[in-house]
């Protein structure tokens, strides 16, 4: 297969990469976007700039690059990354990550990545995010690629061997490594658990069997630890009005609005913990298992070692030990640190645009957000045990 027969997903070639942004820098909703979050930025200064850059790595070099730096320094207490060794070399992986943040996840894994000297990744993007046309082709600029979603049955099925196709496309002809949620969405109260069928999806290309195409894809487990979530209260919004109203969907706006509160909230001190490829682990497993048996197998492997590399802050102790009534992990916090904590989730709570929220769905709310923060220590502390 080539290149050209992924046309439809793929990131742009650099022979695109002109043309695409000649026409991006016209867009309104562009133009917008950029003085929203570069407040005070000269737009056509900044647009003279971005048609001297040809390709993607010029791109993400001169653009992306210090764009994410300001962003960290704005919006984070720093960025830290582990076991990069796991990353480096000349094998292209799969890195598959827990979901925090619809755009920051893969962004600030890749500007660790840029500060290590290290190739970037691709990125799968779902299609429900390319609200305008002028996203697509700003994520696909960004060397992303588009995964289908919303579609029938048959439709979803010949995406998913075309998603797969690429993946495997990406990794053994162009060498380069992709990055992939390990569910599709967000995790809402952050009990991250890889889904089955993505696991199945990565099996479906590759020209051998199911289980030896997951192996070369070269799975590389890597775990996201964010000290505050600034979306939790709009999760915490959401299944509010989906425990009001079982039929309640989120509208295009909402994801708008988690987009735009992700990148400029504030998030604290931010962790990303590679770990190594699971590809002997997956070798190693018995060869008479079933397929079902397989799967559940790989699922488990990459939830546990996502589990075991989250970093743990004091919200999260305290989270945990309000919700257990216990004082269990009291020598990982103060007072002084506690109360503060309790403090931002209720501030985080009076931002619920909800009217007539009744006492006891201001306690369903409180003990939704606690559980987004008591969640990945809770799950640490099994993968400890396992």
């Amino acid at each position: 297969m080539t290149l050209e027969d992924f046309k439809d997903i793929a990131p742009y070639d650099n022979e695109m990469f002109q043309p695409k942004l000649s026409e991006l820098v016209k867009e309104d909703g562009f133009r917008k976007v950029i003085t929203s979050i570069m407040p005070g930025v000269d737009y056509q200064t900044f647009v003279a700039r971005l048609l001297r850059i040809n390709n993607k790595e010029d791109f993400q070099r001169l653009i992306m690059l210090p764009f994410l730096e300001q962003l960290e320094r704005n919006t984070t207490s720093g960025i830290t990354i582990s076991g990069t060794e796991h990353y480096a070399g000349d094998t292209a992986f799969t890195v598959i990550t827990n979901h925090r943040d619809i755009v920051l996840d893969v962004s600030f894994l890749n500007l660790c990545f840029l500060h290590a000297g290290e190739p970037t990744t691709e990125v799968a993007i779902g299609d429900n995010l390319l609200i305008y046309d002028w996203i697509n082709d700003l994520v696909r600029l960004n060397k992303s690629f588009i995964v289908r979603r919303s579609l029938k049955m048959k439709q979803a099925y010949e995406a998913a061997k075309h998603l797969s196709a690429y993946i495997h496309f990406a990794i053994s002809q162009k060498k380069q490594s992709v990055w992939i949620a390990q569910r599709e969405g967000r995790t809402k109260d952050s009990n991250d658990v890889t889904q089955e069928s993505l696991i199945k999806m990565l099996g479906l290309a590759g020209g051998n069997g199911l289980r030896k195409n997951i192996e070369d894809v070269n799975l590389l487990p890597t775990s996201i630890s964010y000290e505050f979530d600034p979306n939790d209260y709009l999760k915490a919004r959401e299944f509010l009005l989906r425990r009001r109203d079982p039929d309640y969907k989120k509208t295009q706006r909402d994801d708008l609005s988690s987009m735009e509160t992700g990148i400029t909230g504030y998030k604290g001190h931010i962790h990303y913990a590679v770990t190594e490829c699971i590809t002997p682990q997956l070798q190693a497993l018995p060869q008479n298992i079933s397929t079902p048996e397989f799967l559940q197998a790989t699922c488990e492997i990459i939830n546990k070692a996502i589990h075991l590399g989250y970093q743990i802050y004091p919200i999260n102790y305290i989270s945990y030990d309000v919700l257990e009534g216990s004082d269990r992990f009291a020598d990982k916090y103060t007072q002084a640190d506690k109360n503060s904590i309790m403090r931002y989730i209720e501030n985080q709570i009076s931002k619920i645009d909800v009217p007539e929220i009744t006492p006891e769905e201001y306690d369903y709310v409180k003990t939704l957000i606690l559980n987004m923060y008591a969640n990945p220590l809770r799950n640490q502390l099994k993968a400890q045990e396992a």
